[in-house]
């Protein structure tokens, strides 16, 4: 003899069937259609990172060292490019990059001036060179005379010549930026130690060339 209980509960599972076939069916209906929507973009396993996030890991050292040595050598190299950033910013340059002994208006005129003329002073790495290498000739009149006239002579020019561009700069730098008490003190100086650089390697670069009218970018 049947019982009508397990008939009935087969018959509502049974009814039921069909609905959850329906409601999986709108569901995978709306997946697939999400990618269809304007602006979007599909995922890939993994969530899209936020543009805070993305900067975190742009910033994030490749690996961390294991050794002395390897930490050693990725300072060296961050050093490195530092110097190399810099170097471009003085060579532009860029008020970023300049060192405090560079900056100020006065110290511009100071460079400028240097920049803008000839001097011996900018040979003296070369002197200096010429000189070395004469006083190792075996020739002992050579290395007298090297000793003894060419090199105190080339000490007196340096003097002399510096003397009269120091007291010249701090008369142009009085004259154009009388405020400016703090860089006027060491402008003199300043513009000796650059005579003596090669002009190639004077940082920040000259903006001026030689024989140009360099107060044209202090008159006010």
């Amino acid at each position: 003899m049947s019982s009508g209980y397990p008939d009935g509960v087969f018959r509502r599972r049974s009814a039921s069937a069909p609905q959850e076939q329906v409601m999986s069916n709108s569901t995978q209906s709306e997946t697939d259609q999400a990618p269809t929507r304007k602006g979007y973009s599909p995922k890939k396993g993994v969530p899209t990172p936020k543009r805070k996030e993305a900067a975190q890991e742009l910033r994030r050292p490749l690996s961390a060292p294991r050794t002395r040595r390897e930490a050693y050598r990725q300072l060296r190299e961050r050093e490195r490019r530092r110097r190399q950033r810099e170097r471009a910013g003085l060579v532009k340059p860029e008020d970023r990059y300049i060192r405090p002994q560079d900056l100020g208006a006065a110290r511009a005129l100071a460079r400028d001036y240097v920049d803008s003329r000839r001097s011996v002073s900018e040979f003296f790495l070369y002197f200096s060179l010429a000189i070395i290498v004469l006083l190792f000739l075996p020739l002992v009149e050579v290395q007298l005379f090297v000793t003894y006239v060419v090199w105190p002579m080339m000490i007196v020019t340096l003097i002399v010549e510096g003397f009269f561009t120091a007291r010249r700069v701090k008369k142009l730098v009085a004259e154009h930026y009388p405020k400016e008490t703090e860089n006027v003190r060491g402008a003199g100086m300043y513009a000796v130690m650059r005579q003596m650089q090669i002009r190639r390697l004077r940082l920040p670069k000259p903006r001026v060339n030689v024989g140009d009218d360099f107060l044209a970018k202090h008159r006010r």
